[in-house]
């Protein structure tokens, strides 16, 4: 109650004026009553009014209400004139804590990090912020604590609870030397972590920053909005004035009329009180604000409210193959050519140590496990969408596509073009060596994601891959997607997205975020799978699912029409009402009463119907 005691207070008096209404002695004592009574709900509005007016902001809601209470009180209807601002002020408590409520929702992850962590110091543990420990620190985390920093597990594997990252509930297990983020949770056992990136550069750091920027990010309906109430404004005052004014013009020509001075201002206060647009600029704001703090719980990041309106509006999906609609988790099948098996290998894991991307890890992984000493490498390039060239041992080294040795005019069998599969071709010092084929399989979840697209009215689904033709097509198929594009470097990509929006098509682009950059950029939503952790995806990417589930992709397309759908609720809903309230009030027909409970009550509606998205998105 202590965050009503304004509200109390002047509700109070209110109460206690109108029951001894009758009673007041003197009509000086009555007005001071009221005056008081509007003191605690009243002085903060007139002080916003006050500071619009010095910043030449003439038509805003608190300019609204002090006139009509001004005027209120100018009439003599001083319990309707505190009633008014009452109301007004009550509702506005309401809708602050409406927003702080979704607020809250996103900064409980914050909440989840430790204050404290146990970081090894000589042979001893010490306990510190975490913003005090440093890359290459080794901290303690015990079963059920959060990670507070990012880092290197120690032990040989342990399971993890990311329902805070992910939202994803079945516990994952990272194994040693891959990476664990703050917000995790150790299941069964007492880890160890090389700590990897500061408090402040953290995954879950990035994640809640994000979140709470994308509030910032303003959606082209929203933005609509706020210029029809820059223009609405003005409108409902000058009619107001005309109210007034009209009459009183009228009955100069007309003198059997008798224009009656108080009854047509307290019809023009009525007219103000109800056409404060506060439902529209509180309700909409909290619709996207609640829908990307839905959404983020869920694994899903929006980057602003304008790509939860792209997402709504899309009907093509466009998906890049590897590490997408696949796993991304190459073994490699056999390796043949001109050169010993171990000498390719030898050479072509040089080139790919200097890659992060999913084959060059495979590659990686299978030579260490062939006990291949790595060589050193001296000169290192990537070709984005070719391979990679390097220098290594002294020799010249290119690891690729064909279209790699095309490009430096290298001969090959020509057989290798018939080849289905996915293959790393190598050439040494400018001479064809040989190649190594990798195998990926179709995620679990892609068949099912893609027969919900298409249930939610989807009509163009395709995969565009700088894999070979036949492969691609081949997944395509399994996966029922008619539309498919093998052997396409970034610019193929980009020339195929330009010519479907040239045809009209709104686009959403599911790729890594690391290799296309350019198509993700493109599209009109650009989304990121498997980005947790990864730091060029969250940079890239307009929306992040951080789980590396294709299924989430139908939930935050039906997030973004979700929300849309609560906004033009909300939206057509307080028009509709404002102006048979407004009619009602022009003609005499509503009272100051009337008007405030359709203002305040319009207002607190809207702000309900916008808190529904989170049970909508989870349904």
């Amino acid at each position: 109650m202590k965050k009503y005691y304004n509200e109390c207070i002047s509700f109070v008096m209110l109460v206690i004026g109108i029951l001894l209404q009758d009673n007041f002695p003197d009509t000086v004592i009555r007005l001071g009553w009221y005056l008081i009574a509007l003191m605690p709900v009243g002085i903060p509005v007139f002080k916003e009014a006050w500071e619009a007016l010095r910043a030449k902001d003439f038509a805003n809601e608190f300019t609204l209400m002090a006139l009509a209470v001004l005027g209120a009180f100018c009439i003599g209807e001083y319990p309707e004139g505190v009633a008014v601002m009452l109301f007004y002020a009550v509702g506005e408590k309401l809708q602050e804590g409406a927003v702080d409520k979704a607020r809250h929702s996103i900064r409980t992850l914050l909440d989840m990090r430790p204050q404290k962590v146990s970081v090894r110091r000589g042979e001893g543990w010490s306990i510190l912020s975490p913003d005090e420990v440093q890359t290459g620190d080794i901290i303690e985390v015990k079963a059920g604590e959060h990670v507070s920093l990012d880092g290197k597990l120690h032990e040989e594997s342990a399971f993890f609870n990311t329902a805070t990252l992910t939202g994803e509930s079945i516990p994952k297990e990272i194994k040693q030397g891959e990476e664990v983020l703050a917000g995790m949770i150790p299941c069964e056992q007492v880890i160890h972590l090389t700590v990897s990136r500061t408090a402040d550069n953290s995954t879950l750091s990035r994640i809640l920053k994000l979140v709470e920027e994308a509030a910032e990010q303003k959606a082209p309906t929203e933005l609509f909005m706020r210029k029809i109430a820059r223009i609405y404004t003005p409108i409902v005052m000058a009619v107001a004035l005309l109210i007034l004014a009209a009459p009183f013009i009228y009955s100069l020509f007309c003198p059997s009329y008798a224009y009656l001075f108080s009854e047509w201002l307290y019809r023009a206060l009525v007219f103000l009180v109800v056409s404060c647009p506060c439902a529209l600029v509180i309700s909409i704001p909290l619709s996207y604000f609640a829908g990307i703090g839905a959404a983020s719980r869920k694994g899903i990041l929006f980057k602003g409210g304008n790509y939860l309106d792209a997402i709504s509006r899309i009907d093509t999906v466009i998906f890049d193959k590897t590490g997408t609609l696949t796993t991304g988790n190459f073994k490699v099948g056999r390796i043949e050519g001109t050169l010993p098996s171990e000498v390719i290998l030898t050479y072509v894991a040089a080139a790919e140590s200097q890659s992060t991307h999913p084959m060059a890890k495979a590659i990686q992984l299978y030579a260490a496990e062939q006990a291949v000493e790595p060589l050193p490498v001296t000169f290192s390039k990537e070709w984005a969408g070719y391979g990679l060239e390097a220098v290594a041992d002294g020799k010249h080294i290119l690891a690729g596509s064909l279209h790699l040795l095309d490009k430096f005019q290298i001969s090959y069998p020509e057989e290798l073009r018939m080849i289905p599969e996915t293959i790393i071709a190598c050439a040494i010092d400018r001479s064809y060596a040989g190649y190594i084929l990798l195998t990926d399989e179709i995620k679990p979840d892609a068949a099912p994601a893609i027969r919900q697209l298409k249930r939610m009215g989807i009509g163009h689904i395709a995969v565009l891959s700088g894999d070979k033709a036949p492969l691609v097509q081949h997944i395509a198929q399994q996966l029922d997607i008619t539309h498919a594009h093998g052997d396409l470097l970034p610019d193929g990509k980009v020339a195929h997205l330009q010519r479907l929006k040239e045809a009209g098509r709104r686009i959403a682009f599911v790729g890594d975020g690391i290799n296309d950059a350019p198509v993700l950029a493109l599209s009109d939503a650009g989304i990121a799978m498997g980005g947790l952790g990864s730091d060029i995806a969250i940079d890239t990417a307009d929306i992040v699912i951080q789980n590396d589930r294709l299924t989430q992709l139908p939930a935050a397309i039906k997030t973004g029409r979700s929300v849309r759908q609560i906004v033009w609720q909300n939206i057509i809903f307080a028009f509709a009402v404002k102006l048979i309230v407004l009619a009602l009030g022009a003609w005499g027909l509503a009272n100051l009463w009337e008007a405030v409970i359709a203002d305040t009550g319009v207002a607190l509606l809207a702000v309900c119907n916008s808190l529904r998205i989170g049970h909508i998105i989870n349904r």
